[in-house]
């Protein structure tokens, strides 16, 4: 991976790391169990009693490691065992052998201040069985903080799926690097606080990145021989009646990104509002019927994508048929970078073709609900397996898939995804996505590939974000707050 993106990693990749050490196992199983009894006295230093829940796999043996590093530091433990003990051989057969020497208690159930989750690793994948999804269920009933080993129990970690009952964890304790499953909601959402151990394994090339801030740097800013139209020249194409605000926060996000011109092209009929709206955005009146723009908008649209190095279309553009009509005429014509999202993303929706078809770039810039209408499926499905999702997306369209969430993720037709949570709750209100809509289009325009634009793009507004937080809190921060505090995001 790059500076600006650390490596990600799947079950198969982790074993490939494994596979390439070459002292015995027993000594990485030591490290990586002494990390997670270190962690929990750090976290816990009051905690006198603790349950560790090992299963009878490796992670298993990390835990009886634990368990005998917290007997040595004079805690009270107790190991309880998730399966058969005959099933349990080679490392971890040895480990539970020196935690059985030391006597500490092997418990049916579990009961102290703390309990660690060692029952299931990264080799876990799909449903728990009955037995497994019970022991799952017996530490979540507990009611004490939980602190999981590498990944929590029932969580998917090449994929964050979570197919059943799984761990809700305080703070999981990984090894080496963070798992997919750890950044990639719904398994986000039960890791709590990830800390990453080194265990002194090498590393190995992975499919899939965490974005960082540092991606901020690859944006190009403005230099003292930029122009207006050298500095990115944006068009947003948008708007219609009760949703002027839309095409708005694109077009000033897109110049608070640093585009140096922005142009919309917006029904006439609602020129009077933009005009009075937008200080530094040129307006474009162009044909509409009630409210929406018709086909006899093209021409006006196509002449002022003239001049622009990248087009948003879709931020309150409506949803008519003669709206989907042009949006299909556009894609078709238009020889540079577009960024779809909202109404250009409905209007795609049974006619992927119309952007597998181009040979410019193409991001789409979809929630779980708008994927989900492209793909044609159900957004409960995304929402499930948000990664195989967004990566499906791009495969079917041909072009860079951005899917909105807390973890938002880019992926691009068969080359893995970019992971990206650099923003905050207060991100979750209407208008942020129009925000991004521009963010990614002011990019594009300065000449960044799509993918690494989009992830710029979300890093972008996460950033901002976090500064608007500084100054209005989450509760009731608004889009356009993240617009004031892109320049200084991107400035820093």
């Amino acid at each position: 991976m790059s500076m600006w993106a650390e490596p990600l990693y799947t079950a198969a990749e982790m074993r490939a790391a494994e596979e390439a050490y070459e002292a015995p196992m027993l000594d990485l199983m030591e490290r990586a169990g002494t990390a997670v009894a270190e962690a929990v006295m750090r976290r816990h230093p009051d905690a006198r009693r603790i349950s560790v829940w090992c299963g009878t796999g490796a992670n298993g043996g990390d835990g009886f490691v634990a368990a005998r590093k917290l007997h040595e530091a004079k805690r009270d433990v107790e190991i309880v065992l998730g399966g058969p003990e005959e099933k349990i051989s080679g490392d971890p057969a040895a480990n539970l052998t020196r935690a059985r020497k030391l006597g500490i208690s092997i418990a049916d159930e579990g009961e102290g201040e703390v309990a660690v989750d060692a029952l299931y690793g990264t080799g876990f994948t799909g449903k728990p069985r009955d037995d497994a999804a019970r022991r799952i269920g017996e530490v979540n009933a507990l009611g004490v903080p939980v602190v999981s080993v590498d990944v929590p129990s029932g969580v998917d970690a090449s994929t964050g799926e979570v197919a059943g009952p799984a761990v809700h964890a305080a703070a999981t304790i990984t090894f080496h690097r963070r798992k997919v499953g750890l950044v990639v909601a719904p398994g986000r959402f039960h890791a709590g606080e990830v800390e990453v151990a080194d265990i002194g394994l090498a590393p190995v090339h992975t499919r899939h990145g965490f974005v960082t801030e540092e991606i901020l740097e690859l944006v190009p800013r403005r230099g003292p021989r930029d122009n207006k139209y050298t500095a990115g020249s944006v068009l947003v194409v948008g708007g219609s009646t009760g949703k002027t605000g839309a095409p708005c926060l694109s077009a000033e996000a897109a110049l608070r990104a640093g585009a140096g011109i922005v142009t919309l092209c917006a029904p006439a009929s609602l020129n009077l509002v933009f005009e009075q709206r937008l200080l530094e955005v040129m307006s474009r009146p162009c044909p509409d019927e009630d409210g929406v723009m018709t086909m006899d908008a093209a021409d006006e649209i196509l002449d002022a994508a003239g001049k622009a190095t990248a087009v948003a279309i879709g931020p309150g553009l409506g949803r008519t048929d003669a709206a989907r009509a042009l949006v299909g005429y556009l894609l078709d014509r238009l020889d540079k970078p577009v960024v779809l999202d909202a109404d250009g993303l409905w209007a795609l929706a049974g006619h992927l073709d119309w952007v597998f078809a181009r040979d410019a770039p193409t991001v789409l810039t979809p929630h779980e609900g708008e994927l989900a209408r492209l793909l044609g499926r159900e957004s409960d499905w995304i929402a499930a397996r948000r990664l195989n999702a967004v990566q499906a997306g791009a495969d079917d369209v041909g072009a860079v898939v951005l899917l909105k969430g807390a973890d938002t993720l880019v992926a691009s037709p068969g080359r893995g995804a970019l992971v990206c949570d650099l923003g905050n709750p207060g991100l979750a209100t209407a208008g942020t996505g129009d925000v991004l809509a521009g963010i990614v289009a002011a990019f594009l325009a300065k000449g960044m590939d799509a993918k690494r634009g989009a992830a710029a793009a979300a890093a972008a507004g996460g950033v901002a974000a976090r500064l608007a937080a500084e100054s209005h809190g989450t509760a009731g921060m608004i889009a356009s707050d993240v617009v004031e505090a892109l320049s200084p995001a991107l400035s820093r």
